[in-house]
């Protein structure tokens, strides 16, 4: 689950936020199978998306996280869940997305490290209300 400014977030919503004012990330990890999952890392990466393919993911001067942009879960077990927080501060108008991704970090492992890609989360960055 991931909740952006207290709002539940699918990828057919886009939250409106306002520039200047930090906006509150929740991701809620949920372990529903049978076993205990772990460890992952959590990594939130904003991006601008130009509409002919291309992904702009230097937002340094346009975004800035509150906070860490990853985060590390030991272990989750069955049946329970794991919930992180973060912010985003927004420092100027746009259209922007955020990739959210889960992957293993078990360097125990034999084969390759794999990933878990929540769909992109749609955030509009407005004028602050006067």
């Amino acid at each position: 689950d991931i909740l952006v400014d207290g709002k539940v977030c699918d990828c057919d919503v886009v939250v409106t936020c306002q520039v200047g004012d930090p906006v509150p990330l929740q991701v809620k990890l949920t372990n529903r199978s049978r076993h205990s999952v772990g460890p992952f890392a959590l990594t939130m990466m904003p991006y601008q998306d130009y509409q002919n393919g291309v992904h702009n993911y230097d937002l340094q001067d346009a975004i800035t996280f509150v906070g860490s942009n990853t985060f590390y879960i030991d272990t989750v077990k069955p049946a329970k869940d794991s919930v992180y927080f973060g912010a985003l501060l927004f420092l100027y108008t746009g259209d922007f997305y955020l990739n959210i991704k889960f992957h293993e970090d078990s360097s125990s492992r034999e084969l390759p490290l794999s990933w878990l890609c929540l769909p992109s989360v749609h955030i509009r960055a407005t004028e602050p209300v006067a």
